[in-house]
């Protein structure tokens, strides 16, 4: 399960290097930044990313998750850091 979780924030994140013409998203990996410090995404971005994140659970597993709640979003370790910490954040609401 977790590979194929991790697939999915991969695809779509190449699928926002794409819209973004962002290089540094074209080829993620565990390590790649999302957001915050360093981060890919600015917050207009991110949401577009979660929205594309959750319909393409949905589609995959079956099940329909909320990922930007008020616990995500305000958590010191953000999920949302790496690919990462995201993979592992699914997983667990999963």
């Amino acid at each position: 399960m977790e590979e194929k979780i991790k697939n999915i924030i991969i695809k779509a994140l190449q699928n926002l290097a794409e819209e973004l013409e962002n290089e540094n998203l074209a080829h993620p990996n565990d390590t790649t930044k999302i957001y915050g410090i360093d981060g890919n995404l600015d917050s207009l971005a991110l949401v577009s990313f979660i929205t594309d994140l959750e319909e393409m659970i949905d589609v995959e597993f079956g099940k329909n998750i909320t990922l930007a709640d008020e616990k995500a979003m305000s958590s010191r370790n953000s999920p949302f850091k790496d690919v990462a910490s995201l993979t592992q954040y699914i997983q667990n609401l999963l």
